[in-house]
Protein backbone atom coordinates (compact mmCIF):
# COMPACT_ATOMS: atom_id res chain seq x y z
CA UNK A 1 0.00 0.00 0.00
CA UNK A 2 2.06 2.96 1.15
CA UNK A 3 5.14 3.62 3.22
CA UNK A 4 5.92 7.15 4.61
CA UNK A 5 6.99 8.76 7.89
CA UNK A 6 4.18 7.16 9.75
CA UNK A 7 5.36 3.93 8.47
CA UNK A 8 3.92 0.93 5.99
CA UNK A 9 0.28 1.13 6.29
CA UNK A 10 -0.79 -2.16 4.17
CA UNK A 11 -4.19 -3.74 4.35
CA UNK A 12 -5.17 -7.73 4.27
CA UNK A 13 -8.61 -9.43 3.80
CA UNK A 14 -10.45 -9.41 7.24
CA UNK A 15 -11.21 -12.79 8.90
CA UNK A 16 -14.43 -12.40 10.40
CA UNK A 17 -14.29 -14.89 13.03
CA UNK A 18 -10.32 -14.28 13.83
CA UNK A 19 -10.53 -10.36 14.19
CA UNK A 20 -13.87 -10.13 15.27
CA UNK A 21 -12.43 -9.97 19.04
CA UNK A 22 -9.62 -7.02 17.91
CA UNK A 23 -12.59 -5.64 15.83
CA UNK A 24 -15.55 -5.50 19.20
CA UNK A 25 -12.84 -3.14 20.67
CA UNK A 26 -12.48 -0.88 18.18
CA UNK A 27 -16.05 -0.50 17.11
CA UNK A 28 -17.66 0.00 20.71
CA UNK A 29 -14.69 2.41 21.98
CA UNK A 30 -16.26 5.79 22.58
CA UNK A 31 -14.25 7.19 19.91
CA UNK A 32 -15.95 5.00 17.34
CA UNK A 33 -19.63 6.71 18.00
CA UNK A 34 -20.33 7.40 14.54
CA UNK A 35 -19.96 3.47 13.87
CA UNK A 36 -23.16 3.00 15.44
CA UNK A 37 -21.94 -0.20 16.94
CA UNK A 38 -21.34 0.95 20.43
CA UNK A 39 -23.59 -1.83 21.91
CA UNK A 40 -22.72 -4.85 20.56
CA UNK A 41 -21.67 -8.24 21.56
CA UNK A 42 -19.12 -10.02 20.34
CA UNK A 43 -21.60 -11.94 18.17
CA UNK A 44 -22.83 -9.11 16.67
CA UNK A 45 -19.37 -7.90 15.56
CA UNK A 46 -19.02 -11.59 14.37
CA UNK A 47 -22.15 -11.88 12.62
CA UNK A 48 -21.97 -8.44 10.84
CA UNK A 49 -18.74 -9.27 9.47
CA UNK A 50 -19.52 -12.68 8.03
CA UNK A 51 -22.25 -10.90 6.27
CA UNK A 52 -19.99 -8.40 5.00
CA UNK A 53 -17.86 -11.72 3.64
CA UNK A 54 -20.22 -13.59 2.22
CA UNK A 55 -21.30 -10.40 0.46
CA UNK A 56 -20.88 -10.23 -3.69
CA UNK A 57 -20.56 -6.53 -2.94
CA UNK A 58 -19.08 -5.06 -0.04
CA UNK A 59 -15.62 -6.34 1.31
CA UNK A 60 -13.73 -5.61 4.51
CA UNK A 61 -10.20 -5.31 5.24
CA UNK A 62 -7.82 -5.35 8.46
CA UNK A 63 -5.29 -2.04 7.70
CA UNK A 64 -2.09 -3.67 9.45
CA UNK A 65 0.44 -0.09 10.70
CA UNK A 66 4.07 -1.62 10.52
CA UNK A 67 2.78 -5.10 10.53
CA UNK A 68 0.31 -4.55 13.25
CA UNK A 69 -3.55 -4.25 13.20
CA UNK A 70 -4.46 -0.32 13.28
CA UNK A 71 -7.46 0.31 10.91
CA UNK A 72 -10.22 -0.87 9.25
CA UNK A 73 -11.46 -0.46 5.86
CA UNK A 74 -14.61 -1.34 3.82
CA UNK A 75 -15.59 -0.83 0.31
CA UNK A 76 -18.26 -1.94 -1.18
CA UNK A 77 -20.63 -1.34 -4.69
CA UNK A 78 -22.98 1.45 -3.93
CA UNK A 79 -25.25 0.59 -6.42
CA UNK A 80 -26.32 -2.60 -4.04
CA UNK A 81 -24.95 -1.94 -1.09
CA UNK A 82 -25.28 1.18 1.59
CA UNK A 83 -26.68 3.90 -1.19
CA UNK A 84 -29.57 1.55 -3.35
CA UNK A 85 -31.87 4.28 -4.17
CA UNK A 86 -30.16 7.65 -2.86
CA UNK A 87 -28.61 8.40 -5.68
CA UNK A 88 -27.24 7.97 -9.14
CA UNK A 89 -24.59 5.50 -9.31
CA UNK A 90 -21.93 5.93 -12.25
CA UNK A 91 -20.02 3.42 -13.45
CA UNK A 92 -16.62 3.60 -11.70
CA UNK A 93 -18.15 4.52 -8.41
CA UNK A 94 -16.64 2.63 -5.04
CA UNK A 95 -18.33 3.39 -1.51
CA UNK A 96 -15.65 3.61 1.40
CA UNK A 97 -15.89 3.16 5.16
CA UNK A 98 -12.66 3.31 7.58
CA UNK A 99 -12.06 3.39 11.16
CA UNK A 100 -9.12 3.82 12.76
CA UNK A 101 -8.28 1.79 15.89
CA UNK A 102 -8.81 3.39 19.52
CA UNK A 103 -4.98 4.27 20.78
CA UNK A 104 -3.59 6.15 23.90
CA UNK A 105 -0.50 7.02 21.79
CA UNK A 106 -1.87 9.01 18.78
CA UNK A 107 0.66 9.78 16.34
CA UNK A 108 0.23 13.03 14.61
CA UNK A 109 -1.23 12.74 11.00
CA UNK A 110 -1.74 8.95 11.62
CA UNK A 111 -5.64 9.03 10.29
CA UNK A 112 -4.69 11.34 7.30
CA UNK A 113 -2.19 8.61 6.29
CA UNK A 114 -4.89 5.89 7.02
CA UNK A 115 -7.27 7.68 4.73
CA UNK A 116 -4.67 8.27 2.04
CA UNK A 117 -3.43 4.67 2.15
CA UNK A 118 -7.12 3.66 2.08
CA UNK A 119 -7.63 6.25 -1.34
CA UNK A 120 -4.83 4.78 -2.75
CA UNK A 121 -5.35 1.48 -2.44
CA UNK A 122 -9.33 2.07 -3.94
CA UNK A 123 -7.79 4.01 -7.15
CA UNK A 124 -5.31 1.11 -7.58
CA UNK A 125 -8.01 -0.64 -9.38
CA UNK A 126 -7.99 1.15 -12.89
CA UNK A 127 -12.13 0.44 -13.08
CA UNK A 128 -12.81 2.68 -10.01
CA UNK A 129 -13.37 6.43 -11.01
CA UNK A 130 -15.38 8.18 -8.02
CA UNK A 131 -15.42 6.78 -4.50
CA UNK A 132 -17.97 7.63 -2.78
CA UNK A 133 -18.72 8.48 0.78
CA UNK A 134 -22.04 8.81 3.35
CA UNK A 135 -20.56 9.60 6.95
CA UNK A 136 -22.43 11.40 9.58
CA UNK A 137 -23.24 14.82 8.68
CA UNK A 138 -22.26 16.00 12.67
CA UNK A 139 -19.10 13.62 12.37
CA UNK A 140 -16.87 17.43 11.66
CA UNK A 141 -13.63 16.07 11.66
CA UNK A 142 -14.24 13.02 8.99
CA UNK A 143 -15.69 15.45 6.64
CA UNK A 144 -12.59 17.56 6.77
CA UNK A 145 -10.51 14.57 6.45
CA UNK A 146 -12.37 14.04 3.47
CA UNK A 147 -11.60 17.52 1.94
CA UNK A 148 -8.18 16.89 2.94
CA UNK A 149 -8.43 14.35 0.25
CA UNK A 150 -10.14 15.45 -2.35
CA UNK A 151 -13.91 14.75 -1.83
CA UNK A 152 -16.63 17.08 -2.36
CA UNK A 153 -19.51 17.42 -0.30
CA UNK A 154 -22.97 17.22 -2.81
CA UNK A 155 -25.70 16.93 -0.54
CA UNK A 156 -27.09 15.45 2.47
CA UNK A 157 -29.48 12.19 2.76
CA UNK A 158 -31.64 10.57 4.76
CA UNK A 159 -30.38 6.51 5.58
CA UNK A 160 -32.18 4.70 7.69
CA UNK A 161 -29.71 4.79 10.30
CA UNK A 162 -28.58 8.54 9.81
CA UNK A 163 -28.53 11.98 8.02
CA UNK A 164 -25.50 11.46 6.07
CA UNK A 165 -23.12 14.12 3.89
CA UNK A 166 -23.09 12.41 0.55
CA UNK A 167 -19.30 13.23 -0.47
CA UNK A 168 -17.69 12.19 -4.04
CA UNK A 169 -13.56 12.06 -5.11
CA UNK A 170 -12.92 11.48 -7.93
CA UNK A 171 -9.21 10.14 -9.19
CA UNK A 172 -8.31 13.56 -10.36
CA UNK A 173 -9.57 14.92 -7.32
CA UNK A 174 -7.35 13.17 -5.15
CA UNK A 175 -4.39 13.36 -7.34
CA UNK A 176 -4.85 17.26 -7.36
CA UNK A 177 -5.48 17.28 -3.27
CA UNK A 178 -2.20 15.26 -2.93
CA UNK A 179 -0.33 18.00 -5.35
CA UNK A 180 0.64 15.48 -7.74
CA UNK A 181 -0.06 16.73 -11.22
CA UNK A 182 -2.14 14.17 -13.84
Amino acid sequence: MSGNAIGALTLRPLDPLKDAELLHGWVTHPKAAFWMMQDAKLQDVEREYMRIAAHEHHHAYLGLHDGEPAFLMEKYDPRYVELVGLYEPEPGDVGMHFLVAPTDRPVHGFTKAVITAVMEELFADPRTRRVVVEPDVSNKAVHALNEAVGFVPVREIDKPEKRALLSFCTREQFMAARGVAI
